[in-house]
């Protein structure tokens, strides 16, 4: 049986949901960003415990299709902005096209009708994310993370990131306490 579960967005989140399962005595065979496959099927009422279980862990199962798409959309993203080491120089509505295998103009107006915005400024607002993360790290130039993460430039990536935050990456590196977001409050 495979359950969509919203918000899964990380290693840890993995493991805490795992866990989950295995506490309500459920036999995870796969658990990945947003998707897990379990060995049982369940019943309504154990699913419905499962599910209040989870959302007090902060997650949610998703039962219909539209929030299953955007949240594998969501998580095909994530995975390959702060999970892989694939170059982010990719066609953004090809990747996603191949990885879910469903027409770009689909995925885009469904995510722009749920969302309220547009998957490429989702796709901004990680890469930023990412940025600000390698900001911290301060073992990298900042041509350097322009390079990892795709960027045909330092002045792009830098426009992009005053555009997103409000501030330069220099005076962001300068500042004491650089705030990150949590991937899912994005």
């Amino acid at each position: 049986m495979k359950l969509f579960i919203k918000n899964m967005v990380c290693s840890r989140c993995k493991m805490v949901v795992k866990a989950e399962l295995e506490k309500a005595g459920l036999t995870p065979l796969s658990v990945e960003l947003g998707e897990v496959e379990i060995a049982e099927d369940t019943s309504l009422a154990a699913l419905q415990t499962l599910g209040e279980n989870l959302q007090h862990l902060g997650f949610e199962i998703i039962d219909d299709r539209k929030s299953r798409i955007i949240e594998q959309i969501k998580n095909t993203i994530i995975s390959l902005i702060h999970h892989s080491d694939e170059l982010l120089n990719v066609n953004l509505s090809n990747y996603l096209s191949a990885k879910l295998n469903l027409d770009y103009g689909y995925l885009s107006s469904l995510f722009s009708e749920v969302e309220g915005g547009t998957i490429e400024k989702y796709f901004i607002a990680q890469k930023i994310e990412k940025v600000k993360e390698l900001m911290m790290y301060d073992e990298l130039t900042l041509s350097q993370i322009a390079n990892e993460l795709g960027y045909s430039s330092v002045a792009h990536l830098s426009a992009q990131f005053k555009k997103q935050t409000g501030l330069t990456p220099s005076f962001y590196r300068t500042v004491k306490e650089n705030k990150r977001r949590n991937i899912e409050d994005l």
